[in-house]
């Protein structure tokens, strides 16, 4: 198992610790301001001034070659009207001199359901990088081709498979069903990603053996899929409670006994004859 650290402090903390340069990919979801139980609500206004400081320090630790995920989704204004996060925190990151490679979406089917409005099942990650040199490992985040055996009919390669033999590069919508109830990776955190999710960015952006930084860190998500695919990891939080839940997590890791979720697992749909497609 690859050495890790958590800290149980404001990301701050943790981030001004580590040295110039050093952290090849930095996957965080930071609170959106929307008065969760580990936040406390600020203005819009203080809510932005904070996460510029944080991104700060990001862009110092990161390496030339590195990488920022920055997980976002909606703040919420006079309780209904809705403001994309990644817009304005796009706007701090230009001014940092980040490069957004992608705005991917993260879709999924579950979740509170609106009155007024549609309701949301989505979220965004940004992916930045550092400079134009990055690391970008697109053989190791293949998923599966639509259509595997399909042939070109005509021009030189007629008779060939049409698409890749080791699959497809996916696309920049993401459907991972997110962490509810019965999802088998669930903590008491209300807000925690998939291990799949963080999984597919370490695998694509980062080396075995580089650092993976998670300033946000919650119940140790990105810290799993970190020491899972052999690399080096960190994170802060400031609730003890979460950070003994990741500790937690990552022995049951050690011992191969984790909870996860299985890469490319098909979403579960229930068959025409399930009691949940009927009305009794």
């Amino acid at each position: 198992m690859p050495k890790y650290n958590l800290v149980n402090a404001d990301r701050m903390k943790l981030l001004k610790k580590l040295e110039n340069n050093s952290v090849q990919l930095i996957i965080t979801s930071p609170p959106y301001n929307i008065g969760k139980i580990y936040e406390k609500k600020q203005t819009l206004k203080s809510y932005l001034f904070e996460q510029e400081k944080t991104l700060r320090e990001c862009v110092r630790v990161l390496k030339k070659t590195g990488s920022l995920c920055w997980q976002v989704g909606n703040y919420i204004k006079d309780k209904s009207e809705i403001i994309p996060l990644d817009i304005l925190i796009y706007n701090i990151c230009e001014k940092l001199g980040l490069k957004l490679r992608n705005r991917i979406v993260w879709h999924y089917g579950h979740g509170l359901h609106s009155h007024n409005k549609f309701s949301g099942r989505y979220e965004t990650i940004m992916w930045f990088t550092k400079s134009d040199k990055y690391i970008f490992n697109l053989d190791k985040v293949r998923v599966p081709q639509k259509y595997p055996g399909k042939l070109s009919y005509k021009g030189p390669n007629k008779g060939k498979y049409s698409g890749n033999i080791n699959g497809k590069n996916p696309s920049d919508v993401w459907n991972i069903p997110n962490v509810k109830n019965n999802h088998r990776e669930k903590t008491i955190h209300p807000c925690q990603f998939p291990v799949e999710l963080a999984e597919r960015l370490i695998l694509a952006l980062s080396n075995k053996n580089d650092l993976i930084v998670d300033p946000y860190m919650g119940v140790g998500t990105t810290l799993c899929a970190a020491l899972k695919n052999r690399r080096r990891s960190a994170g802060s939080e400031i609730k003890k409670k979460y950070v003994n839940i990741a500790k937690k997590r990552i022995k049951l890791l050690k011992k191969g006994k984790l909870p996860i979720r299985p890469t490319y697992s098909p979403i579960h749909v229930a068959g025409p004859n399930s009691k949940l497609n009927k009305r009794t």
